[in-house]
């Protein structure tokens, strides 16, 4: 996958050499790989020593977005610098030139030239301790997590949780979590996560449910919740 994505995201033709750094192995396992590809039926064009580009199958249909699709997701993937995660940032736009790259020309140059751009500098967040790259493999892969946690009030205390979720607002970045000291749900700010480790424990597929459980248990309360009355 690492291979045929590099192939889709950089100008052809690319080197072996290039194509090894870029995917972290040896030029002798590249062109392995490479040999694997081709008779899995990938089209690729090239030879060591010369460069190879990936010839997508005519047969299948080519990417198509409309003119205001582009122009969304490239204000989407501009608008990460303001969340002040970096690899999700550079993710976000390897994931968008590996899109361009399988556009028609016409909506390739769209993409180039689009008229809606995000310039708003990025939101003051605190200042996290923890890596956030971690959370989102616990999240992901539904493994738990042993945390150093400081409250609001300045109490620490260590707990084992599920990481389920995380939310970005403009100046906040919150955690839910099924904490397993409390048994019940709860929101933590990641700025107040002084430390987390893997604790072997997984809770998969208890993800899922636990999510829906929640957004019930939500809906609940604010079903619970008086009207509020007509001002005159």
């Amino acid at each position: 996958m690492r291979l045929m994505d590099t192939l889709r995201r950089l100008p052809a033709p690319v080197t072996a050499a290039r194509l090894a750094a870029e995917t972290g192995v040896s030029s002798r396992q590249l062109y392995r790989d490479i040999a694997t590809l081709r008779a899995g039926g990938a089209l690729i064009d090239g030879e060591a020593g010369v460069g190879y580009r990936l010839i997508e199958d005519a047969a299948l249909p080519p990417q198509s977005f409309s003119q205001l699709e582009i122009e969304a997701l490239v204000l989407a993937v501009g608008d990460l610098s303001r969340i002040g995660d970096a690899e999700l940032e550079t993710a976000g736009r390897s994931a968008l030139a590996r899109i361009i790259a399988t556009l028609p020309d016409e909506q390739s140059r769209q993409a180039v030239h689009t008229v809606l751009r995000s310039f708003r500098p990025p939101a003051a967040r605190e200042t996290l301790r923890v890596d956030m790259a971690l959370l989102r493999r616990a999240c992901w892969e539904e493994r738990a997590l042993n945390i150093r946690y400081r409250d609001l009030k300045g109490q620490i205390t260590q707990r084992e949780v599920w990481p389920l979720g995380i939310s970005y607002s403009d100046h906040t970045l919150m955690m839910l979590v099924w904490c397993c000291l409390r048994h019940d749900w709860r929101i933590f700010h990641v700025s107040g996560i002084e430390d987390a480790q893997l604790s072997g424990g997984r809770f998969r597929p208890r993800r899922v449910p636990l999510l829906r459980d929640y957004v019930a248990r939500l809906q609940r309360e604010r079903a619970r919740q008086p009207e509020p009355k007509d001002m005159l």
